[in-house]
Order: C-alpha cells, then structure tokens, then sequence
C-alpha cells in the first residue's frame, strides 16, 4: 500500500493569486524562552493546494464547513492533459469517470508554480468538460494549475453550481501515471469560508 502527497508545502514564500494577500506565517513563541514553540497565520483562502465551495462564486453557496465530510473522499481518476492549453470533455470521456469519483486534471504545471508565469499561461478547463462532470455526477475536479479558468469564470460557477467541488494547486500528479487505481483523501480545515487549505493524499490500491 503507497500513500503520495499532492500537497504544496503551507509556507511565507507562496506564490499567489495576482491581487491576493501575501500569506504571514509568523512564529509567536519560541520553545527556548516561552516554554513552547507557537505559530500565526495570516492568510487569504486560496494560496497553495486549497479547495473552493460554492459560496467562492455563488451567492447564498454552501461554505466549506457545511459540505458532508464524506464528499472529501472517494475513488480517484487521473487525466493526463499534459501539452494540452484547453482541457474539453473529450479528455474526460476517454478517462473512464463515473459518478461520485474525484477526477485530477495533469498539465504538469505545477513544475511552474514558483514563477511568475504560473499565474500567467496556465492551461484552463473547457465549459464543455465542466457540463460533462455534472453529467457524469463527479464529486471534485482538481488540477496542477492555479484555477480551472480566467474571468468571468464560468467553469468555477458550473462546478460549483452542482457542488462540485474544486481544487486548485495540485502538485506532484506525475507519481499517479500507471496506477492501476486510487483513492483519494481531501479533507480541507473544517472553517466557515468559501474555501480553505486542504492536504490531499493518494492511496494507491
């Protein structure tokens, strides 16, 4: 049994959203002269491997710490859409999805995501591929990439639309290529927001 981490490491150094607040992570006590060593953040939502709920597009939405925990989990599908700038339906009906799975979108852009064109040339998710996954009835759709799409952000309110949730800032999606089958753990701090940081983790089956 193998676990593989999908997570970017939470640090003051993270790329961020162009307009976004830069993340503080300050060390408050020192273990040497409090008796305990303590941290504070300070952060937007949507830094590093984080995931969005409705309420993120859509007035009136579901916030993250209303969605069922068992939403979080689930079997797992990997697309390989490396090369590919626009990610349609066809890519998702080749990959064998079916209701309730949690399907990972691979550019391998993550490669990228400590330079400035991140944020610039990633590769986006067509509205073709968002209509898919809400007739397929998927439970997420993540990607390697910063956001499934640019303004006005029509695929985001599709997805979110249904509730299907979406992670953004996957990483390390490459381990997965010739799995025969996953799992996957999402499981986001429970906060009542439209979205929060999430540790995803793999378990190959």
């Amino acid at each position: 049994m193998k676990y593989i981490d999908l997570t970017h490491t939470f640090d003051a150094e993270m790329p961020v959203y162009p307009g976004d607040p830069i993340p503080e992570l300050v060390q408050i006590a020192d273990l040497r002269k409090e008796g305990y060593t303590d941290y504070q953040i300070k952060t937007g939502m949507h830094v590093g491997t984080h995931m969005d709920a409705p309420l993120h597009m859509l007035e009136g939405g579901k916030r993250l710490s209303d969605i069922d925990v068992e939403k979080f989990l689930g079997k797992g599908c990997l697309i390989d859409a490396r090369g590919a700038s626009i990610v349609n339906a066809d890519f998702l009906e080749k990959s064998g999805a079916k209701k309730d799975d949690i399907v990972f979108v691979m550019t391998g852009f993550s490669k990228k995501y400590r330079e400035a064109e991140y944020y610039e040339k990633f590769p986006e998710i067509g509205e073709d591929f968002a209509s898919k996954a809400i007739e397929l009835g998927v439970k997420i759709v993540g990607m390697d990439t910063p956001s499934p799409d640019r303004p006005p952000f029509k695929v985001h309110k599709l997805l979110l639309g249904k509730e299907i949730l979406i992670i953004e800032n996957l990483t390390n999606l490459e381990s997965l290529v010739g799995v025969k089958g996953f799992e996957v753990f999402a499981l986001p701090a429970k906060l009542h927001t439209e979205a929060a940081p999430v540790r995803v983790v793999a378990k190959v089956i």
